[in-house]
């Protein structure tokens, strides 16, 4: 397995992390496929999710797998009047990664990053390890503190 930008971060910083690889349905990159696929509990599955405002700033949310997210919520928490999901034909220019291969960790240059709040009472979380058919299980405390994350509530109930 060859590493990721995710991954060479991670080891940069000395942050423990284990990666999980699975098979890759390209009809099913969605949370819920790695979920079954790699057996995992759907709420410790995280989904990264690419956001715009109208200036065009890029922003990163993570939210369980199973949950859809609260556009309102997420403008709120970065003070935006609006925001919207990055269109996948700007994902690799803006973010260098593709669509079920996303990482909040490795991303071109920082942006500020949102993690749902649920995470804080799991014991590890997976997100992508920056391509398709990889995972990180990681703390969540190590993954917020790294990327400087802030917890909000973003999902819709």
């Amino acid at each position: 397995m060859k590493k990721t930008n995710a991954m060479r971060e991670l080891d940069k910083a000395n942050i423990k992390y284990e990666v999980i690889e699975y098979e890759v349905d390209e009809d099913y990159l969605g949370a819920i496929s790695v979920a079954s696929k790699t057996g995992a509990d759907i709420t410790k599955v995280f989904k990264t999710l690419a956001l715009t405002n109208d200036k065009d700033e890029l922003f990163i949310a993570c939210i369980p797998g199973s949950d859809e997210l609260n556009l309102k919520k997420v403008a709120s928490a970065v003070n935006s009047k609006k925001v919207d999901m990055l269109e996948l034909s700007r994902l690799k220019e803006k973010t260098g990664y593709i669509r079920g291969g996303c990482s909040p960790i490795g991303i071109k240059k920082r942006h500020l990053s949102l993690i749902h709040e649920s995470c804080l009472q799991k014991d590890f979380i997976l997100i992508s390890g920056g391509q398709r058919g990889l995972q990180i299980k990681i703390n969540p405390q190590s993954l917020i503190d790294f990327l400087n994350m802030r917890v909000e509530n973003l999902i819709i109930e």
